[in-house]
């Protein structure tokens, strides 16, 4: 962008400066966040472009915080007006309150991903030829395929962030994803595969030829895979969860349990527990937002903190939370780089960024080997989960039979039931094959969704509750 978001505003910045300095004094924290977005879509279905989206957007959110209360204003129109109006707003937060303002985030010189904005290369018309390109080598590779649906989504975010110190902070995030849907059928049974692939890079290493093939072979493998899946059995059962993309269940069992708010609010599971054992020994969980180009990654967090690898599970001992600004400041701990947004339209909170477990000593092999009447977990397609109790149920998308250390039938309908805390004692074989997703996932909390990624080596958990359809 040739022009600062900031100097958008008919006012000098300096004149910005003071009225972000006046709105925020007595105050604990607050900050003008600015933010600039483009965003597009397109959608090939059923051997058609279905839908086709581009779309921008800009807007600034202005909070003052307070002790606990936080003041929170926003509007899509960078215009002095409406600064004016938002400043007048959340400063009723601060009546009556003197606090001292907390200590600004620490600058950073690290860039994780590059500034080009991945929308316009490659054109229009070479995104729509990709989306072709994929339909039709599907349909052509195997008779069994019924429909394909293809996507691609690229985004360009410009975030600038002032404070009433006159600290001045800029980001620039892209984003790209493509996502693979197949129907294969067989007679009148039809089943669905998907794979998919993105990251904070542009779009040269999704369109080579060869990595395009790659995820349109995976779809295709997991809908041929489901077609000859048969029922699965309820019970108890040791399972191992693959490595990769299953460490969504860890993200939402036991990730959002260690967000700092839950825990200064005494609602999660883990509340109280620093220091104390909540996972099995040979269990280190880490949430790591500095990973180069990652989905979920960032340079600075939404307040302007640069991101951090911190570790939350070290051998199975409880030894921190991801913290923002705020929660940080009423635990006396020190913020992590997690505080994030969904848009200017939002307030920062607590959020995971890129979540797993980190590697063990024992080779996928041998885990599998190690279990005489089981089932092997491959992927999820999500779950849901209580925070307060840990209690969670989440669906397979692809699981098989195992039965002395052999891996058997394919299965459908398996659903994993559990406790949080509880299923991390249960953990008593770490793979040592970490994985990281492709770069796929989104997060939702209190109606904000922000992109995170998740990974883990292969796992063994004992005698893990199995939801089944087999009759």
């Amino acid at each position: 962008m040739s022009l600062s978001l900031v100097d958008r505003f008919d006012m000098s910045r300096a004149q910005l400066e003071a009225l972000v300095s006046d709105t925020l004094r007595g105050a604990d924290d607050g900050e003008l966040f600015l933010e600039y977005r483009e965003q597009e879509s397109l959608v090939f279905d059923n051997g058609r472009l279905k839908a086709g989206d581009f779309s921008t957007d800009q807007g600034f959110g202005l909070r003052c915080v307070a002790g606990e209360a936080i003041g929170y204003a926003h509007a899509g129109d960078l215009s002095d007006a409406a600064l004016r109006r938002a400043a007048s707003t959340v400063t009723a937060v601060r009546t009556g309150h003197e606090g001292v303002a907390a200590e600004a985030p620490r600058g950073t010189n690290r860039r994780l991903y590059g500034d080009e904005n991945p929308i316009p290369t490659p054109s229009f018309e070479a995104k729509v030829k990709l989306l072709q390109d994929i339909d039709s080598y599907l349909r052509t590779k195997d008779e069994e395929v019924r429909q394909v649906s293809v996507s691609v989504a690229a985004q360009w975010q410009v975030v600038e962030i002032l404070r009433a110190d006159g600290q001045w902070m800029q980001d620039t995030r892209p984003m790209v994803r493509v996502n693979i849907a197949v129907v294969a059928g067989r007679g009148n049974r039809q089943e669905t595969g998907s794979a998919g692939a993105g990251g904070r890079l542009g779009f040269d290493g999704f369109i080579a030829v060869d990595r395009w093939q790659a995820l349109a072979d995976e779809a295709l493998r997991c809908a041929k895979v489901n077609l000859e899946a048969v029922a699965a059995p309820a019970g108890t059962f040791d399972i191992v969860l693959a490595a990769g993309w299953p460490g969504v269940m860890l993200h939402e069992a036991v990730g959002h349990g260690l967000e700092g708010d839950f825990n200064r609010k005494k609602t999660s599971a883990f509340s109280g527990l620093l220091g104390e054992n909540v996972a099995a020994k040979g269990v280190t969980v880490v949430d790591d937002g500095t990973i180069t180009e990652r989905r979920g990654s960032l340079t600075i967090d939404d307040e302007g903190t640069p991101t951090n690898r911190t570790v939350l599970i070290e051998d199975g001992k409880l030894v921190n939370y991801m913290q923002d600004r705020q929660n940080a400041r009423l635990m006396g701990m020190e913020a992590t780089g997690n505080g994030r947004r969904q848009s200017y339209a939002h307030a920062p909170m607590p959020r995971m960024t890129n979540t797993m477990m980190l590697a063990g000593s024992h080779a996928p092999a041998e885990i599998l080997e190690s279990v005489k009447d089981g089932i092997y977990c491959v992927s999820f397609n999500g779950g849901q989960v209580d925070i307060t109790s840990g209690k969670f149920v989440f669906n397979c998308t692809e699981a098989y039979r195992l039965r002395d250390g052999k891996v058997g039938e394919p299965l459908k309908g398996v659903m994993l039931i559990g406790n949080g805390p509880d299923a991390m004692h249960r953990v008593s074989m770490v793979g040592n094959d970490l994985e990281l997703d492709a770069g796929i996932g989104n997060c939702g909390k209190a109606g904000q969704w922000v992109p995170v990624g998740v990974g883990q080596p292969h796992l063994r958990m004992d005698q893990i509750t199995v939801g089944g359809t087999e009759a």
